[in-house]
């Protein structure tokens, strides 16, 4: 499914994205040294309901997990790239960690993810990591308007990951989202411009550039639920929700926006 939003429905989008970004922005900053992923779970779940929102990730019960999800934030640490179930671990100085949220709010979600070294000890590998993941989160946004294809934004983000020297997987990649967390269309990190589905005002995507430092091969953790690289290798992983209009590319989920 494929939806596209009228004014109504992406001035909903906007709240959400903002919302998003508040909690992201909150979480990070109390993600220290000493902190336990179960505890950055329930601050997500006290925020969202606080806002009267809904969880996007409760219930989520897709085809590549092991039944719900049954949390409220996804928790990715070191060698955790995507869908980091959280469990009782206490983060440590240098700890490369990733939040990946969507929640949803009169209607319409929205979805981010946001990757950080935690402490001071900052390894000039995990750095470059996120980085690269920002600058090609950076060109897939760039990439994006009406009148542009979906191939377009997956070259900009698999050009600067390749020339920062990443293997790119293609399994998970970026998606349509709106009414639900996961539509159409796909949008791989990697990809030929002119192809696929042709961007048009109202649509709204989650871009979420993601790699692993020498791997391209996920394995699924025992929970059913966590991908880690399959050498044991640090990840990263960047996303926004962005709405295409008749300019461009509105970023919904960066942080410091003021809401409707």
């Amino acid at each position: 499914m494929i939806e596209i939003l009228n004014p109504t429905e992406l001035a909903r989008a906007k709240e959400t994205g903002a919302l998003v970004a508040d909690i992201l922005q909150t979480l990070k900053s109390r993600s220290t040294v000493g902190t336990n992923l179960l505890d950055i779970d329930r601050w997500a779940q006290a925020m969202i309901i606080e806002a009267g929102a809904l969880s996007c990730y409760v219930d989520y019960e897709p085809s590549f997990g092991r039944g719900p999800f049954g949390h409220y934030i996804c928790t990715a640490v070191n060698d955790a790239v995507l869908h980091g179930l959280p469990y009782n671990y206490t983060l440590a100085d240098g700890d490369l960690l990733t939040l990946d949220l969507a929640v949803s709010k009169g209607g319409i979600a929205a979805d981010s993810a946001v990757s950080f070294v935690v402490g001071e000890s900052k390894h000039p590998e995990s750095v470059a990591m996120i980085g690269a993941t920002e600058r090609a989160l950076s060109a897939g946004i760039a990439a994006a308007g009406p009148g542009a294809r979906v191939g377009d934004i997956s070259h900009a983000i698999g050009s600067v990951l390749s020339e920062a020297g990443y293997p790119i997987n293609t399994e998970f990649g970026g998606h349509g989202i709106g009414s639900t967390m996961h539509q159409s269309p796909h949008v791989s990190n990697t990809g030929r411009p002119g192809r696929g589905y042709k961007l048009r005002p109202g649509l709204l995507l989650a871009l979420e550039p993601w790699v692993m430092a020498d791997t391209a091969e996920l394995v699924t953790d025992a929970d059913g639920w966590t991908l880690r690289s399959a050498t044991g290798c640090r990840t990263a992983h960047s996303e926004h929700t962005i709405a295409i209009t008749d300019d461009g590319a509105e970023i919904l989920t960066l942080p410091g926006q003021a809401r409707p």
